[in-house]
């Protein structure tokens, strides 16, 4: 499966790394989209190698892809202030493809327009305001709600790639376009 990764400086790394390397190993197919292709971004506490972005958002559409993974800390802040990040998200949903958000990734989906309704977790600090977009917000480690696989923080990290894989393995094969 084809899963792109939104990315943008000041994201969680553990959130990104851990998930990312588990998609690999399970024989997927991860691209980095950000702002814009070449660019280097850094996680929230500069720690560790920065991570190249692969493709620029003006590269991609969701009809490339086969899922879409949304990885916390800031990153998904600032990315929700592009609103062509935002309509590639948006587009992921349209076609009723998964999308899989930790931590502070819910500000992306609450962006696109996309939680009202929909059972989710996230970060503390986050859920409150996904309670006002008009989702039924719970407080536990992973949520499945349709194809979209949420969880609050990296100590949830086990259950949310377990529910992740188990969402790509339940996903239509890939059209090969």
């Amino acid at each position: 499966m084809r899963i792109a990764c939104v990315l943008d400086d000041w994201f969680q790394r553990e959130e990104f790394e851990r998930p990312y390397k588990a998609f690999i190993d399970a024989g997927h197919q991860v691209t980095i989209v950000g702002k814009k292709a070449g660019l280097e971004v850094q996680d929230e506490r500069r720690s560790g190698q920065p991570v190249r972005i692969e493709k620029g958002i003006d590269e991609v559409s969701p009809d490339q892809f086969d899922a879409l993974f949304i990885p916390g800390g800031y990153s998904p802040d600032r990315l929700r202030a592009d609103p062509a990040v935002v309509q590639f998200v948006k587009g992921f949903f349209t076609a009723g493809k998964p999308v899989f958000a930790i931590c502070h990734g819910p500000q992306l989906i609450m962006a696109a327009e996309e939680v009202a309704g929909r059972t989710m977790t996230a970060w503390k600090t986050v859920q409150h305001d996904l309670k006002l977009a008009g989702a039924n917000v719970v407080d536990q480690e992973v949520v499945v709600d349709r194809s979209l696989v949420t969880s609050r923080q990296p100590a949830d990290l086990d259950a949310f790639i377990r529910e992740s894989l188990r969402q790509l393995a339940a996903a239509p094969a890939p059209s090969g376009d």
